[in-house]
């Protein structure tokens, strides 16, 4: 066990080398984070654009500020590549890279598959790799280990790997990499214990579990558990919508239960770099064993309705005015698929515009986070400037997006007519504003 010895030193002494495979939402916080807890730290992405800026001491990331980035860059505690060959020699190494769902709802592996075969020609004895790509279960094991591992090296061992899920929440202004609780499943009970070591210096608390296919299964279930609530709170509003019952009236009573209840709300959709997609992971797995995950496919059937549902409301609105969707002119308010961000990933708003536009509605957005979106046709659109004009000459507007910088006052005032599908807005009245 000499190889872990040594690298449990490394670690408490701080003298170990950590490398961050991937620096989007999810590799970025986690390298700033080992880098301000004492290690010196290399990050790599295949992105150029992403490496420049942070070398020019620049954050691309809504929770990192660029004065941490430059102060950290200058300081020599982080430094980035492009070239894993950099990586060589390094003590350890975190893989955050993308595993997106291809449009068979298949996972597209070829992130992970690429990084690891990447790692495993600079590999070496004592070296610890972790996994936190949200994945299905058994991935560790299936692709990582047989690559790392080779023909030549012990795993647990001669070199240690782990699976620790992400459990970053972007726009939270509360939990970050630090104070979130992280989960961490080793291939053996030493990987696990290497892990552990290495992520306590970056994260207050650890919570190990008994394997990597028990922390990917973690992760799927915390994602699949809202992607079923949300499933259940929006069918909800479609079922209060054919009893003319106010499901936010009906939600807010539910949630003076102090037991057995926790509040979920509607929404126009699901959108974003976890909900929408991770669910499908574990339905993808289920479906090679023969199990259909009734839950999951269900709670994506109504959730991806929602838009579609949208659309129909902003119909009634304009029914209301005796105008119809062709030729109407609709702001959308917010294309980001959540409060203050500026990630558009899976998000409702561009279903709803490419709706709206096919029906031959004049669409126009405005989003202080978003300037430009691309759509499924490849056509790009710009955001509006914001004014009292915008609304003004709209005949309908929707809130789809409840940024914080708008002012939901002013917007109910000039506005002639507003779909509100965020419950932002007071005096839903059935006619010029109308609700989920």
């Amino acid at each position: 066990m000499k190889h872990k010895v040594a690298l449990l030193e490394r670690i408490e002494s701080r003298s170990a080398k950590i490398a961050v495979a991937g620096l989007g939402y999810v590799g970025l916080p986690l390298a700033v984070e080992f880098a301000e807890a004492g290690f010196k730290v290399l990050g790599l992405d295949v992105d150029c654009e992403k490496i420049a800026q942070i070398k020019a001491g620049a954050s691309y990331i809504n929770e990192i500020s660029s004065e941490r980035i430059g102060r950290l860059t200058q300081s020599g505690m982080l430094r980035v590549t492009s070239d894993y060959e950099d990586l060589r020699g390094v003590d350890a190494i975190s893989i955050c890279v993308p595993t997106p769902l291809r449009k068979t709802r298949d996972p597209d592996m070829s992130y992970i598959i690429q990084a690891t075969k990447s790692i495993a020609r600079i590999r070496q004895p004592g070296m610890l790799i972790v996994l936190e790509s949200t994945t299905y279960p058994g991935t560790t094991e299936e692709i990582i280990v047989p690559e790392i591992a080779g023909d030549d090296l012990t795993v647990g061992e001669d070199v240690f790997v782990a699976y620790s899920p992400e459990r970053i929440d972007p726009g939270n202004q509360t939990y970050a990499v630090r104070n979130t609780p992280k989960v961490v499943g080793g291939i053996t009970p030493s990987c696990a214990e290497a892990a552990t070591a290495l992520y306590s210096a970056a994260v207050d608390t650890i919570i190990e579990v008994s394997s990597p296919t028990a922390a990917e299964m973690v992760k799927l279930l915390e994602n699949t558990f809202r992607a079923v609530n949300i499933g259940l709170v929006n069918e909800m509003a479609l079922m209060c919508d054919k009893l003319d019952v106010d499901v936010w009236e009906v939600i807010e009573a539910a949630a003076t239960k102090p037991f057995g209840y926790m509040p979920f709300f509607p929404g126009p959709g699901l959108g974003g770099h976890c909900i929408p997609v991770d669910p499908h992971y574990l339905s993808w797995k289920l479906k090679t064993l023969n199990y259909n995950a009734r839950f999951i496919e269900l709670a994506s059937e109504i959730n991806t309705s929602m838009p579609y549902f949208v659309v129909e409301k902003v119909t009634e609105a304009l029914n209301n005015q005796q105008r119809s969707v062709r030729g109407s002119q609709i702001v959308i308010l917010g294309v980001a698929y959540k409060r203050d961000v500026d990630d558009v990933r899976e998000s409702p708003a561009l279903d709803i515009i490419s709706l709206l536009r096919q029906r031959g509605a004049l669409v126009r957005y405005h989003d202080p986070h978003v300037p430009v979106i691309g759509l499924k046709n490849e056509q790009q659109m710009r955001s509006e400037n914001y004014s009292v004009s915008l609304l003004q000459t709209a005949d309908c507007v929707v809130v789809v997006t409840d940024h914080t910088a708008f002012d939901w006052r002013e917007i109910a005032v000039v506005s002639r007519s507003i779909v509100d599908t965020r419950h932002v807005i007071d005096g839903h009245d059935g006619e010029r504003i109308i609700g989920l």
